[in-house]
């Protein structure tokens, strides 16, 4: 075991470490939307300073933390704007985590086993002290005994409302293919987000997505979807008409908006985004359907492929319409996902990859339980019941007459 750093040194060691993570997690957001720029090709996520310096309390005592600070150019009224958040070191956080919460933390960062005792000491204090190299390699271990047991459990008592799905690709390094790991987020009839599947599939194929889902029915989920959302891509769609033929769909608007403007050519596509904005930002759906009628007859003649790509997914990408209002900014887009996987690809970058399926399947199982802790409850979390009672919403608001 190594000796305890004095605790003038502890304090720098901590205060060095948070410092450092910061700096990887923005670095690590700004190039994620590295390709998000305006009509002159200039970057709209950008670096803004620092916030205010703050004192964060770790077992080695206060320390002073200055946090870098993110700027979207596009502005807060724009819906696709971005606001950097950090994981590391949340607005109101004012103790460092606890070691359950740190020792995947520091993991998902690149520190080696080696590197543990000391961290751990200099962000906890004693808390830490007697955790060697072995016994952070035995606790990592458990990470694999706790997705197998969470992997067979009972879904019988639970009943999901919406889910979040999508296929999540991360580099393995001792195989050439790239792992594809299917994720599955459900919301609860109280509005609280949770981590409902997540497998090692073949790619994003319907097979792959068929074999997950009647695995999540023969272990009780059977009551109450009413809605998922996903990418149009996935054999995921095909699916779900199979096992839960019941459950509407609605599409991706991030990924729909993407894939449109990857089909025209760059000056026209910050116009071409304003109006897809009006179609998913309109107030009404008959609204919704009038800005969509405009952007295929102003786009179709000159670029006929990047309609065909917005005209095959009309009726899903509209179906948020027959929802809760409040959860409209849930259910167009597939961010609860996105946004959690974030830091996991950020591991896997500076680690180059997992060593094997296993291996990555067990971290991703952690860190997402992890980070479900934090999760926010839905918006209106109160008209999930009556969704679940059969009444309809007719944009956005509930028609007390029509129960089915």
């Amino acid at each position: 075991m190594q000796p305890a750093l004095p605790s003038g040194m502890q304090r720098n060691s901590a205060q060095r470490m948070l410092a450092a993570a910061l700096e990887a997690e923005v670095t690590d957001f700004l190039g994620r939307h590295r390709e998000v720029v305006d009509g002159e090709g200039k970057r709209l996520v950008v670096r803004n300073g620092y916030l205010p310096e703050r004192d964060v309390l770790t077992g080695a005592g206060p320390v002073e933390v200055k946090q870098p600070r993110v700027r979207d150019r596009r502005g807060a009224e724009d819906p696709f704007a971005v606001t950097f958040t950090s994981s590391i070191l949340p607005r109101y956080l004012r103790r460092t985590k606890n070691m359950d919460e740190l020792i995947p933390w520091l993991y998902l960062r690149g520190i080696s086993t080696g590197q543990f005792q000391p961290a751990l000491e200099a962000l906890l204090g004693s808390e830490a002290r007697g955790l060697s190299a072995s016994t952070i390699t035995r606790l990592t271990a458990t990470w694999s005994e706790e997705y197998d047991a969470w992997r067979r459990r009972d879904l019988s008592d639970k009943e999901y409302v919406y889910l979040w799905v999508d296929g999540i690709y991360f580099n393995i390094r001792l195989e050439d293919e790239r792992q594809c790991v299917l994720v599955v987020l459900g919301a609860t009839k109280d509005g609280r987000k949770e981590l409902v599947g997540l497998i090692d599939g073949v790619r994003e194929s319907k097979e792959s997505w068929r074999e997950f889902l009647v695995d999540l029915r023969s272990r009780g989920l059977k009551k109450g979807i009413k809605l998922a959302v996903g990418d149009g891509a996935l054999g995921f769609w095909a699916a779900l008409r199979e096992v839960f033929p019941q459950t509407r769909e609605q599409r991706c608007w991030v990924h729909k908006t993407a894939n449109i403007l990857n089909k025209l050519p760059k000056s026209v596509q910050p116009k071409a985004k304003e109006d897809l904005h009006e179609i998913w930002m309109a107030e009404k759906k008959e609204n919704a359907e009038t800005a969509f009628d405009r952007f295929v007859a102003k786009y179709s003649a000159k670029y006929p492929e990047a309609t065909k790509c917005l005209e095959k997914d009309r009726e899903e990408l509209l179906t948020f319409y027959d929802f809760p209002a409040e959860h409209w900014r849930h259910l167009r887009t597939t961010n609860p996902i996105e946004s959690t996987f974030a830091t996991v690809r950020l591991r896997h970058r500076r680690t180059k990859g997992s060593g094997s399926r296993r291996a990555c399947l067990a971290m991703v199982f952690k860190l997402t339980k992890i980070a479900e802790s934090g999760w926010r409850t839905l918006n209106g979390a109160q008209h999930l019941l009556s969704l679940l009672a059969g009444y309809k919403y007719v944009d956005g608001i509930l028609d007390e007459r029509n129960a089915a």
